[in-house]
C-alpha cells in the first residue's frame, strides 16, 4: 500500500507536514477541522507539496525529517529548488557557528 507525505500551507502562513495512505480523504479532513490540532486552528489549509512511497511507513520517515527543518528549507523543497537544500542544511545555530569558525 502506498503512502504519502504532505506539506500544507496554513492560513498564517505556516506550514503543516503530515503523512497518510490516503491523501484525499486525509485533506478533507484538515478542510473538515477534523485534521491537526495546528491546522484546525489555522484554516483554510492548501496542499503544496506531496511525495508519494511505496509504504506509509517511508512516508512516515520523510515527514520526520522535513519536521526538523526550518521554514527557508521547507519552501525551497516546495519550490523545487534542490539545488538550495546542502546549503540550507548548515546549522546557523550561533554557538556552533563560533565552535567551527574558530577551529
Amino acid at each position: 500500500m502506498s503512502g504519502f507525505m504532505y506539506i500544507l500551507k496554513c492560513s498564517d502562513g505556516s506550514y503543516y507536514t503530515g503523512s497518510t495512505k490516503d491523501l484525499d480523504k486525509r485533506i478533507a479532513e484538515h478542510h473538515e477541522g477534523k485534521g491537526a490540532n495546528h491546522t484546525r486552528k489555522r484554516l483554510p489549509v492548501k496542499l503544496v507539496y506531496v511525495e508519494e512511497y511505496l509504504g506509509v511507513d517511508s512516508a512516515f520517515y520523510r515527514e520526520k525529517q522535513i519536521q526538523g527543518w526550518r521554514r527557508e528549507k521547507k519552501q525551497a523543497l516546495i519550490n523545487g529548488e534542490l539545488e538550495k537544500l546542502p546549503s540550507l542544511a548548515e546549522c546557523i545555530n550561533d554557538t556552533h557557528y563560533r565552535y567551527f569558525k574558530e577551529k
